[in-house]
């Protein structure tokens, strides 16, 4: 499997049979950020899977649908707070038709897409989170299911994230994640680190791609001077900007 981390969320991943991109958005979609990232070249003798976990500008983007007049083997699963009117559909110049190559999803349900199977998460924040079979691996995007604590938020609403995340994440206790995409918000300053943590403690993932970083990539060292068990720190994988590509050989690095 072929992992590239193009900016912030999105991730394409590349399998023998199919081609998976998550949350992509152009550069200039989110104001004060410059994001470079490019997509990889697709090959078109593959089907093209377009995820979005939500509506948010910096995961989803109206020009996704336009690539399917290049990509007749596309497919798109959206999360169903992504509304696609037909006026909406017409200001992007996007044909209606494009609805039929759509899966919307909800939370917690799951859903068979060819020969893939999708579970879906309850997001903290909006839309779902993803755990796909496919061709005998798991593979977990967050989108922005996070451990959402802020300075300044107070015990109760802290708390209360604290428990809504941990009883989402509970759920992926019964799998064995080959790649996962987990966000570690730098925003967050000192609690950045407390949802990755808690995922990597208690979810079997052979391989976690850190994401969601606004361009700060310093956590993943800190996380990794912090962590006691060796382990975690081999899991986390080491990304240090944009338009990086991995290889991943039996689910490891």
């Amino acid at each position: 499997m072929i992992i590239t981390f193009v900016h912030h969320s999105c991730f394409v991943a590349e399998t023998a049979e199919r081609t998976l991109v998550f949350d992509y958005f152009r550069n200039g979609r989110v104001k004060g950020y410059e994001f470079s990232g490019t997509l990889p070249e697709f090959d078109r003798r593959k089907p093209l899977y377009v995820f979005a976990s939500h509506f948010h500008q910096d995961h989803f983007d109206p020009e996704v649908l336009k690539w399917a007049e290049e990509h007749p083997k596309i497919h798109y699963i959206f999360s169903k707070d992504i509304r696609l009117s037909g006026s909406y559909l017409e200001r992007n110049g996007i044909s209606p038709k494009i609805k039929e190559k759509i899966t919307f999803v909800q939370p917690l349900k799951t859903y068979k897409t060819d020969d893939m199977e999708i579970k879906t998460l309850r997001s903290t924040d909006a839309g779902v989170a993803f755990l796909i079979r496919t061709e005998g691996k798991y593979i977990y995007h967050a989108g922005d299911l996070n451990l959402w604590k802020w300075d300044g938020a107070g015990d109760l609403v802290n708390g209360k994230e604290m428990r809504a995340y941990k009883h989402e994440i509970n759920r992926l206790s019964e799998y064995a994640i080959d790649v996962a995409f987990v966000p570690l918000d730098s925003r967050q300053k000192k609690y950045a680190l407390e949802g990755l943590s808690y995922f990597m403690e208690h979810i079997d993932a052979k391989a976690v791609f850190p994401m969601h970083m606004w361009q700060d990539y310093s956590y993943i060292a800190a996380f990794k001077s912090k962590v006691s068990n060796g382990a975690f720190a081999k899991r986390l994988v080491d990304i240090s900007g944009e338009n990086e590509t991995y290889e991943i050989l039996d689910a490891s690095l």
